[in-house]
């Protein structure tokens, strides 16, 4: 990681004729400004027309914010025009979406999009593009996908009547062939995601270890080091697991040094630019099953505040994870489901046959029933989330305002997914359990009325 210097809240390269290149890397927004967070959108039709009162209320409150987030998790395309084809490597399920849903998100609110993530190429590049040129009709903004690495990793910029906003988009999970590239010499960039690739360990006692060291030794020409005490690599002919000693069994990871420093970068890039940044990331680790973040990423997340980040919003694993106030910033560590509607088609030949369905007997939805149940996305926790709405004044968090939602679990498929403000006793239930969630990092949230409230003074939870 590269060597940062944060004297008087700047970076050092500046000039010496009074013209400062660089600027602050305080809030700069005026007073009111207002950021909506979700989590992810699955989404797979318009959703605006035919819902009811009880989601234009939910999108009462994502069309009154300056800032409207939300992690893009599908593809957009016309499968009666479309020039590419389902990928045979794919994020877990082929996503995709019909055309309208581009001016339906525009009429939900949203203005800036997170693309990095693991069902970016679902539809391989052709469904990068087209989905783009479809979000640019719409006058969307979206980052973390690219022609290119240094593409994929740009902030891209939101002009607001209170701020310019800079949004810069990676993802810890991805599919290995999706993961962007810079040109080398002749050989040419790669289109893809901006990644940030995690090394993982699995945490071990010591007499485990000894026991792997054992078996690693008996195998024919085994790979790996040989003289950590502390570790070892069972190594296949294409990938390898590394084991290493720990007082708690679970798993531990380690940030590639070179995509920091390039995320960091991008990201005082964007901030010199802007007066608000938002950084996010899509991560499942450790999985979709932990309400707990990655070892790594509180660290990470302080460094991306250090460097110039005003707000850090992690989605990916599909539930609620913590909440922190850092230096008056907001860290959302898992902001989970927004809209997890599920009528996508077509899924793809390898979707049925990943599930033992046979595309002339079976359904395109039977197929994603039994998805969602191998994943163990059936639990009604996953259908429980926030809408998160940050308000700023003189250039100062005041107050983080959370209003809980269910997506209809108990629906049947055609109309489970859509998101609606939780009823009384649902909501309580919601907010009590992220109460639980954020303690760890200090954070107090209190409950009136069905709605959280982290309320602060001088940048300091109140």
């Amino acid at each position: 990681m590269e060597k940062l210097s944060h004297e008087n809240g700047r970076h050092p390269v500046q000039q010496d004729d009074g013209y400062d290149t660089v600027g602050s890397i305080a809030t700069n927004v005026a007073d009111g400004f207002t950021v909506v967070a979700v989590g992810d959108l699955i989404v797979a039709r318009s959703l605006t027309r035919g819902q009811g009162p009880s989601f234009g209320e939910i999108v009462k409150i994502l069309y009154d914010a300056d800032v409207t987030f939300g992690n893009m998790e599908t593809n957009i395309i016309d499968i009666r025009s479309f020039n590419g084809s389902p990928q045979a490597e794919h994020g877990g399920a082929y996503h995709v979406s019909l055309p309208e849903l581009g001016p339906d998100l525009k009429a939900m609110g949203f203005n800036v999009l997170s693309r990095a993530n693991n069902h970016s190429f679902d539809w391989g590049v052709e469904g990068m593009r087209e989905t783009s040129r479809v979000l640019d009709q719409n006058g969307i903004v979206y980052a973390g996908v690219g022609e290119n690495l240094a593409q994929a990793g740009a902030a891209r910029f939101l002009e607001t009547a209170r701020g310019r906003v800079a949004l810069v988009s990676f993802a810890t999970t991805f599919t290995p062939l999706s993961r962007a590239s810079d040109p080398a010499g002749e050989a040419p960039g790669r289109p893809g995601v901006n990644s940030l690739r995690l090394a993982e360990n699995i945490v071990i006692p010591s007499e485990m270890l000894e026991s792997l060291r054992r078996i690693r030794s008996a195998l024919p020409h085994s790979w790996g080091s040989h003289d950590d005490p502390n570790r070892v690599v069972l190594a296949g002919m294409t990938s390898g697991v590394t084991c290493k000693v720990g007082d708690k069994p679970g798993y531990s990871y380690e940030a590639d040094s070179r995509d920091v420093a390039e995320i960091l970068r991008n990201v005082r890039r964007g901030k010199q630019l802007a007066d608000f940044c938002i950084v996010t990331n899509h991560g499942h680790e450790p999985g979709c099953w932990s309400q707990v973040p990655s070892d790594y990423e509180q660290s990470f997340a302080h460094t991306l505040i250090d460097v110039g980040a005003d707000a850090y919003i992690v989605h990916g694993p599909h539930q609620l994870r913590g909440i922190e106030i850092y230096k008056g910033r907001p860290i959302l560590y898992s902001m989970g489901n927004f809209i997890m509607d599920e009528l996508r088609t077509p899924v793809g030949a390898d979707m049925f046959a990943a599930h033992g369905k046979d595309p002339r007997i079976d359904t395109d939805a039977e197929v994603s029933v039994a998805e969602m149940i191998a994943w163990g996305f059936s639990d009604p926790l996953f259908y429980e989330s926030i809408i998160a709405v940050s308000r700023f004044e003189q250039s100062q968090l005041a107050e983080l305002r959370i209003y809980p939602i269910e997506l209809g679990h108990s629906k049947r498929f055609a109309n489970r997914g859509v998101p609606r403000l939780a009823p009384s006793l649902q909501a309580k239930a919601i907010l009590e359990r992220l109460q639980k969630l954020s303690k760890p990092f200090g954070t107090q949230i209190t409950i009136a009325n069905d709605v959280g409230l982290i309320a602060l003074r001088n940048g300091s939870p109140g």
